[in-house]
């Protein structure tokens, strides 16, 4: 039997031929097939008319409901317009009920005013009446002796008065009020002290209630000060008792075998027992005064540190004289030596300071301990005791500056830096080896001077003199250098580069020839030996700094986050009692405002602004973040010594100085007779025959020359593997060698120039052994790998060739004609010899002046002669056939005539020959190849000029075309310059144009042409300065 359920032929994706599978798979095996699909057909037929008649009965069903359904939707709808004519209705009737409630409450709050204020007078009535009979009744009860009853009747007298306000017939009530409270407070004071005294705690805490009730709570702080501190200033005046006593027991003993008490042995005690005593009185206050506890017993101790001020003062300044027998014996301390009562021998020393931040940090643990005893105080409270504490230290820290800068001078005298004995004729390579030892060493012990300066900085102070801490430490390093300097100075004579017994005209072939004479050999490479040890005590110098400078920078950092954390630098302009309340509620372990510093500066407002100022220096900025405040203070730009570091600049740049000097003096001393050897006008035998040039060997003053630059390299190798350790360090001393060795060798060849500059004849022989002394050094500027300069290579080709072959040699591969014109043209004493070499050359060869280049200047000229004969009756053709640049002259002159003033055209030709003139002189002074070299002047615009040829050409051209212009538009003599400039802005917008880009031009190359004068008259005087050393 087949099974038919509807659910299955409904569901999504319904397959017939899996629902007949299913269903043959389920029948009995022992139904037939047919009858099985016969059974089948008919059920799915009976199922699918079942559905069909259920389907027709409930649509029909559901259309009889419509109608209905649409009548009871209407009747819905007619009901919610009824609820909501209803409901509108109803909020109407609230609104007029709000309305007249709203009235009828502002009614009744008049009638309570009215109320109160007739309760308020009632009251007050009350009062007055019971103020007259109060003041009646007073004086019985004080009569009684009951004191709570008396104080009762004050309190409500002073409430009726309170109540009654300023009226006039209770003015006297008043005064009798004031009278009544003092004579209760006469009262109660000796049983107060007899309570306080035995410690009644029952007793104490019944009159604390009536001197509470009478607003008078003043008297017993008052009073219980005045008794706690009597035993803490007892236990203070112990120490005088135990000093005569034990001065009794030495004069007993008859002498000063025994030592007398000291102070800092006897502080701590002191403190122990000021603890004990302190701690004792915080617990019994405890259960006497539940309330005022946390400031009855700071208020003792501030008291007591109050009065004890200035005898604590006494005390430390004496006692830190006693670690000094000079102070000592007099009973002195620091501040009668900062203050000039003790004679000037006597001199601060680190262990007085020592002593004073020994007995501040015993005085620092106290305060900690204080601290810790009064963690349930208000800030303000703490603060102001331990304000207290440390106030007798305020004198000391105060003068800081002046003591550490003091003690470091001090200290700094005791460093020895000349130290070595001055040593005759043959020692002074050993003189100057010690001094230069004993500057090294210096150094290390100056830097560790400075660390302890600013450890002692954070003891004492805390960071709060940082500010003269580093005026301090700028001022020592300054003298310091100072030091160095002096030693070099003195060094300087050593070396023989300055002698005390001759005169400064004496002139330095003098000083070169007694030192030729006193020194060895031997003598000048130990001296060269020395004074490269020079160096390291310059390195030394800026590398100890550096690292100091860091940290010192560290250091401040530190100071200034500490200072960031707590909000100290934000607070300074609020009040003492506005930052309490702000930090009442933190927890006392995390009240950064207590560090010892922020303590100090919390009174000093001027004090903290300036020290604040240099911690925002290390900043840089402002930050938000303190976190990035370390980091940022690591910023290369920002020096906490900035006189300091200038100086230690300066001070590498006089040793890189004196090295030089030491190092080219044998070059010098060699050279120095170089222009005025008699070889150079020396004359060949009669009939002999000419020597051959390879007979001339190099003489000796250039073959010790270059043996000693071929030697430098050695010498300087022992200096540069003490800088070399690693890969890094082998290149840096490498590139150090090399920077020396050239820096001698070029300076070797200025002065090797400058002698062939003074030679005043020379003849052929004389040109062929200048020849062979020039190719020498020539050769040792080759192996050191320094090019040659182009002088040297002029000036060997023009003596190593003969008068008669010049010519010839030049056609095959002399040196080229411009080169040999221009350096006889600029040459001032070696010139005479070369001009003679050129007009030679020029009237042997007379194809030289056919050459292109030539010709193309003949034609200007010719051109030029043309332009300015035709000047005055043809401008344009003027124009046209101006054409070189020597016209600019011809052509302002003619200006000068057309134009008034005239006097401005020939200030311009005066101010540009004058400043080429300088400019080509300078050249070549400075042996530049052209004057068109301004690699080293530092004026931007100059560099501008001349590195940039566009820039040029404009500005030249510009002038050219501005003179031709104003002759264009001269129209006759006498003309004004200014109404001609008019009448050309007058003209088309073309020529307005090219007008004014022209002055533009112009005006820029006046600039650079008074620039150009400037510095290369400058350079002149910088080479006559140098010249004369």
């Amino acid at each position: 039997m087949v099974v038919v359920d509807a659910s299955e032929f409904g569901a999504e994706g319904f397959d017939p031929k899996q629902w007949i599978n299913a269903a043959l798979d389920a029948r009995h095996p022992s139904e037939p097939l047919e009858r099985f699909l016969a059974d089948a057909e008919e059920h799915l037929r009976a199922a699918a008319d079942d559905a069909a008649a259920a389907l027709e009965r409930d649509s029909g069903d559901a259309l009889r409901r419509v109608p209905l359904a649409c009548r009871d939707a209407l009747r819905l709808r007619d009901d919610a317009v009824a609820l909501r004519a209803h409901l509108a209705s109803v909020l109407q009737s609230l609104n007029l009920a709000e309305g007249s409630s709203a009235e009828s409450i502002a009614a009744l709050a008049q009638i309570d005013t009215v109320k109160q204020r007739m309760e308020a007078a009632y009251t007050t009535l009350q009062d007055a009446a019971g103020l007259a009979q109060l003041s009646q009744s007073v004086e019985d009860v004080f009569s009684s002796g009951n004191l709570p009853k008396a104080a009762e009747t004050l309190a409500t007298m002073r409430h009726c008065l309170s109540a009654v306000g300023e009226v006039a017939e209770f003015a006297n009530v008043r005064k009798q009020l004031e009278v009544l409270e003092e004579r209760l407070d006469e009262m109660v004071q000796p049983r107060l002290v007899d309570a306080l005294s035995n410690r009644k705690v029952d007793a104490v805490q019944d009159l604390r209630g009536i001197l509470i009730r009478i607003e008078r709570f003043k008297s017993l702080e008052a009073q219980y000060t005045k008794i706690h501190v009597k035993p803490l200033k007892k236990l203070w005046e112990d120490f005088d008792l135990k000093q005569r006593a034990s001065r009794v027991d030495m004069e007993k003993l008859g002498g000063d075998s025994i030592n007398g008490l000291s102070f800092s042995s006897w502080l701590p005690n002191f403190y122990d027992e000021t603890l004990l005593y302190l701690e004792q009185e915080w617990k019994w206050c405890l259960t006497a005064f539940p309330e005022e506890y946390k400031s009855l017993v700071p208020k003792v101790l501030v008291e007591t540190m109050s009065e004890l001020n200035s005898s604590f003062v006494s005390r430390v300044n004496i006692a830190t004289g006693d670690v000094v027998p000079e102070t000592r014996s007099v009973s002195k301390g620091i501040l009668d030596v900062l203050s000039g009562d003790l004679p000037k021998s006597t001199k601060l020393q680190n262990k007085h300071l020592q002593a004073l931040i020994e007995l501040h940090n015993m005085t620092g643990t106290f305060a900690r301990n204080i601290q810790h005893l009064f963690s349930e105080s208000d800030l303000a409270v703490v603060l102001n005791t331990l304000k207290a504490i440390y106030s007798p230290y305020e004198t000391f820290k105060a003068r800081y500056g002046q003591m550490e800068r003091a003690i470091l001078s001090a200290e700094m005298a005791g460093i020895d830096i000349r130290g070595a004995v001055p040593r005759g004729v043959g020692a002074q390579g050993i003189e100057l080896s010690e001094t230069v030892r004993r500057m090294e060493e210096s150094i290390p012990q100056m830097i560790v001077l400075l660390e302890a300066a600013v450890e002692r900085c954070i003891s004492l102070t805390g960071g709060s003199e940082a500010d003269e801490l580093v005026i301090a430490l700028d001022d020592i390093m300054l003298q310091y250098i100072s030091n160095l300097q002096e030693a070099l100075k003195s060094l300087r004579i050593v070396c023989g580069l300055e002698s005390d017994g001759l005169k400064k005209d004496s002139g330095l072939e003098k000083r070169e020839a007694q030192r030729s004479v006193d020194v060895s050999e031997e003598e000048e490479w130990s001296i060269v030996q020395g004074a490269l040890q020079i160096l390291t005590v310059a390195d030394c110098l800026t590398s100890r700094t550096s690292v100091f400078e860091a940290s010192l920078r560290a250091t401040l950092a530190r100071i200034g986050t500490n200072f960031s954390l707590s909000g100290f630098g934000s607070s300074l302009d609020k009040s003492p009692a506005a930052i309490a309340d702000e930090n009442a509620d933190l927890p006392l372990g995390g009240r950064a405002a207590l560090d010892i510093a922020a303590i100090r500066l919390s009174d000093l407002p001027d004090k903290s602004k300036k020290l604040l100022t240099v911690l925002e220096q290390v900043q840089l900025r402002t930050y938000s973040c303190p976190a990035d405040f370390p980091t940022q203070s690591k910023d290369p730009r920002f020096h906490a010594l900035p006189l300091t570091s200038q100086r230690v600049a300066a001070f590498s740049d006089t040793v890189n100085e004196l090295v030089y000097d030491v190092l080219i003096s044998k070059v010098r001393q060699r050279l120095s007779e170089v222009a005025r050897l008699p070889i150079w006008s020396s004359v060949e035998e009669q009939g002999g025959l000419p020597l051959p040039s390879f007979s001339a060997y190099p003489q000796a003053y250039v073959t010790s020359v270059g043996e000693y630059l071929l030697t430098l390299p050695q010498q300087l190798e022992p200096l540069a593997e003490g800088i070399s350790g690693n890969e890094a360090g082998n290149d840096e001393a490498q590139f150090f060698a090399t920077e020396w060795i050239f820096k001698v060798a070029e300076g070797a060849t200025a002065l090797f120039m400058e002698q062939l500059r003074g030679i005043h004849y020379i003849t052929d022989r004389g040109g062929q052994q200048l020849a062979a002394d020039i190719e020498y050094l020539n050769n040792v500027l080759s192996a050191l790998s320094m090019p040659i300069p182009p002088f040297l290579s002029t000036f060997h080709a023009c003596v190593s060739t003969p008068r008669d072959q010049f010519c010839k040699s030049y056609r095959g591969t002399g040196p080229p004609l411009q080169t040999i014109i221009t350096l006889a043209s600029l040459e001032r004493r070696v010139s005479i010899r070369f001009l003679l070499f050129s007009v030679k050359f020029v009237e042997n060869s007379g194809e030289t002046l056919l050459f292109v280049e030539c010709l193309s200047r003949y034609f200007r000229i010719i051109i030029n002669f043309i332009a300015f004969a035709v000047c005055y009756s043809n401008k344009a053709l003027f124009a046209i056939l101006y054409f070189i640049r020597v016209s600019t002259a011809c052509l302002l002159a003619l200006l000068s005539q057309f134009y008034r003033p005239g006097l401005v055209f020939l200030i311009l030709l005066g101010l540009d020959i004058t400043s080429h003139w300088f400019q080509m002189y300078s050249s070549f002074l400075s042996g530049k190849t052209s004057h068109k070299d301004v690699k080293h002047t530092g004026n931007w615009l100059l560099k501008l000029y001349y590195g940039y040829r566009p820039f040029m050409a404009f500005c030249c051209v510009s002038c050219e075309v501005l003179y031709i212009i104003l002759f264009l538009f001269a129209d006759e003599k006498s003309t004004s310059l200014l109404s001609v400039c008019r009448g050309i802005l007058n003209q088309s917008p073309f020529i307005v144009l090219v007008f004014v880009s022209t002055l533009i031009g112009w005006a820029v190359k006046q600039v650079t042409n008074i620039i150009q004068m400037k510095t290369a008259a400058d350079a002149c005087v910088v080479y006559d300065l140098k010249r004369s050393k």
